[in-house]
């Protein structure tokens, strides 16, 4: 861990000790963001008795937070050009924490979704400028690492999520879970303002267009999945999708002409860049989907109850854990690009496993598969969000930041919905996992298509920085 905060000559970013509370007030908004999604799940229950609703109704608790949040990515990672990452992320950040105590406060059902819509918008500031903060903070030596322990604190909310909220809920009601933010978040606050970098905003108009194209195309996008997932009439998803698909064509017409785009089509013409976003939304697909389709597997297949198949999840997660902070210190040394490709490699084998699991399989049968993916995501993501962050030019960062959480969200929500559309045709669970595994397939396909390019641009960073230390010697 102290080699994050060692310094090198000619080392770009925050000198080392100026890193430690930089990267603390990242991982303490991470964490909020993170945790709150899982640790509500388990609330939903509990808020609909309390309020006198349906669970249904209840579910947009979550729902509408997770919509929200995919729909001002792009928006708000667009928008800290403007007013400087710094200044978006506390923005963010004091939005999300006082709409935390608007829902503890909250004593409708109609009022707590408002303060979580707010949430939503404020965790769509902090999360979609984090990776690209994580590359201002750290020399480009350390990123892989950086962005290894990013992947780590992810991992441990989605894990601890559900644990805290079932450990609260047990001694008190639901709305400490939102009170529960609010001395994390001064912390955060405090520490964000003091030690984030400092940067003047660009000069120049906002895509005010491009803005409302984004918002509709997303947020009708997240709606037709929603609303496919959940087994809604299939003409209200393919009319939520209709208007994503037109709004979205709006959308990319609107980028080839606006002054400053929300999402610069140069962006895409980095070969890195293109193939890194291909395999981080199919795996993210993958992941999404092995997660709400193992949840049906191991209840309705196999009968076990839903405290037992919460611990059958639970390896997958610790596994990111161990392994993500190593694979993202070895992307700084060794080509990412294959370190991701051996880590599909692993997650589809996983994901196979998985899917050939016989419905009388012991609790050790499941872990080891389950835990298999874990590892494998774990080796892919750091390496892969490396090449997405370094392949792209420096002044467009904060644009790459946006489409990588962008990216991760669509991917996930996606594979929820062909959950719920494959078990709507009557198909087996299963299936669902082999549709997970071709989905890796295809993300794999990606990552070894650029493992030339990545090896080359690694060689010409470790020349131009030996030269940069070079020179310094020969200057002292």
């Amino acid at each position: 861990m102290s080699r994050l905060f060692s310094n090198r000559p000619g080392d770009d970013g925050l000198p080392g000790p100026e890193r430690r509370l930089a990267v603390l007030a990242l991982i303490l908004g991470t964490l909020m963001a993170v945790v709150d999604v899982t640790m509500v799940n388990i609330a939903l229950p509990s808020i609909a008795r309390d309020l006198e609703v349906s669970d249904a109704r209840a579910v947009w608790v979550t729902n509408l937070f997770q919509i929200v949040c995919a729909a001002f990515l792009l928006v708000c990672a667009s928008f800290s050009e403007m007013i400087s990452r710094r200044r978006l992320y506390v923005a963010g950040l004091a939005l999300f924490v006082l709409a935390a105590l608007g829902a503890a406060l909250s004593r409708s059902l109609e009022w707590l979704l408002v303060f979580r819509a707010l949430q939503g918008l404020g965790a769509a500031a902090t999360l979609s400028i984090g990776p690209s903060l994580y590359r201002s903070i750290f020399p480009t030596r350390l990123l892989g690492s950086a962005l290894g322990l990013s992947a780590l604190v992810v991992a441990g909310g989605y894990a601890a999520g559900p644990a805290l909220g079932g450990l609260i809920l047990s001694a008190v009601s639901w709305p400490w879970l939102f009170a529960l933010h609010l001395p994390l978040g001064l912390v955060s606050l405090w520490l964000a303002w003091r030690a984030l970098p400092r940067e003047k905003g660009r000069r120049g108009g906002f895509d005010g267009r491009g803005a409302l194209g984004s918002v509709v195309m997303l947020g009708s996008f997240f709606l037709a999945m929603d609303t496919l997932g959940h087994g809604a009439p299939l003409w209200q998803a393919l009319a939520w999708l209709a208007l994503s698909v037109v709004a979205g064509g709006l959308f990319l017409r609107r980028q080839r002409r606006a002054s400053h785009p929300l999402l610069p089509p140069r962006l895409f013409r980095v070969p890195r860049f293109r193939l890194a976003v291909s395999a981080s939304g199919l795996a993210f697909v993958g992941q999404g989907l092995a997660f709400v389709a193992l949840s049906f597997l191991y209840q309705q297949e196999m009968g076990l109850s839903p405290l037992h198949t919460a611990w059958l999840f639970t390896p997958w997660p610790l596994a990111i854990m161990l392994v993500g902070p190593l694979a993202g210190r070895l992307a700084d040394r060794l080509n990412p690009s294959l370190m991701a490709s051996l880590g599909l490699v692993l997650l589809m084998l996983g994901l196979a496993s998985l899917a050939l699991l016989p419905p009388d399989a012991g609790v050790v049968d499941s872990l080891w598969r389950t835990a298999l993916c874990g590892i494998g995501f774990g080796l892919f993501q750091p390496p892969n969000n490396r090449e997405m962050m370094t392949s792209a030019p420096r002044e467009l960062s904060t644009s790459a930041s946006g489409v990588l959480s962008t990216t991760r969200t669509v991917g996930q929500s996606l594979g929820v919905a062909l959950v719920g559309a494959f078990m709507a045709t009557g198909a087996p669970v299963q299936a669902t996992l082999w549709v997970g595994c071709l989905a890796c397939l295809l993300a794999l396909a990606a990552s070894l298509a650029r493992v030339s390019l990545a090896g080359a641009a690694q060689a010409e960073s470790r020349e131009t920085a030996s030269q940069v230390q070079s020179s310094s010697k020969r200057v002292q």
